[in-house]
């Protein structure tokens, strides 16, 4: 898959190319926007597809062909499920990566020390998770990193360097960003839709489907529904000869 620069430079090249010849034979407006248009497409299709890496390195699955998949959760920890999430997990003796909002971080700290306690990793997912997070310059987007690394380094007393990127976007500032901070960046391959699909058996059913040595799952601990879709995804990962492992075991080369 070409990157964002390469296509910049093949969409500018199309251009001028059009322009030279368009100096010697009139050529319609309507190729100038429809190349524009395309190179728009492409570029807003890799900043929501991460695992094109279309602006910068992006882990989205294990190489594995050991039965190990990695359970992420985004956007807690929650007062109300993390803990709920935390007691399933023991009794399989599963390991899962929490993707935690720095500011839930800060008012939670007790929620992250737990998690940390039973084995279970923490990764940056921005301070602020703001929906116009996409569209944030650098030098702001190094803050909300680096402001949630140090919480979750002063509540853990480990440093930090994973990060996903809030609604999976990734662009040319976060890229910036990312070469300054030194985050490796985690997506997944298994998305769930917890959050969209309201029935638990229709979200297993889905991840039932795609699961396979390696897979990155993606759910989230702050709905209702979350507890439920753990404790039966569990169960098939146990029937199945699966065992759940944090990211950084996922990635270790065995």
């Amino acid at each position: 898959m070409l990157k964002f620069g390469q296509i910049t430079v093949v969409a500018t090249i199309a251009l001028l190319t059009i322009g030279v010849i368009d100096f010697f034979f009139e050529i319609s407006p309507i190729l100038y926007v429809t190349i524009f248009l395309l190179w728009l497409l492409v570029v807003a299709l890799g900043s929501f597809t991460m695992r094109w890496q279309f602006f910068t390195s992006t882990i989205t699955k294990g190489s594995q062909t050991k039965k190990q998949v990695a359970i992420t959760f985004d956007d807690g920890p929650n007062t109300a499920y993390t803990p709920q999430i935390l007691k399933l997990l023991k009794p399989y003796n599963a390991k899962a990566t929490f993707f935690c909002i720095g500011k839930h971080i800060e008012a939670n700290p007790e929620i992250v020390q737990q998690i940390v306690a039973e084995g279970h990793t923490i990764g940056n997912h921005s301070y602020s998770h703001a929906t116009n997070f996409g569209f944030f310059r650098k030098k702001r987007t190094v803050q909300e990193l680096s402001k949630t690394d140090t919480l979750i380094e002063k509540i853990t007393g480990a440093k930090n360097t994973l990060f996903r990127p809030p609604y999976g976007v990734t662009n040319p500032s976060i890229a910036k960003a990312l070469t300054e901070t030194n985050h490796t960046v985690i997506g997944w391959n298994v998305r769930s839709y917890d959050t969209v699909i309201k029935k638990p058996t229709k979200v297993l059913n889905r991840l039932k489907k795609r699961i396979s040595p390696g897979s990155i799952i993606l759910l989230h601990d702050t709905h209702s529904r979350c507890p439920e879709i753990v404790e039966r995804l569990l169960q098939f990962l146990k029937k199945e000869g699966y065992e759940a492992v944090t990211i950084e075991t996922l990635l270790t080369k065995n």
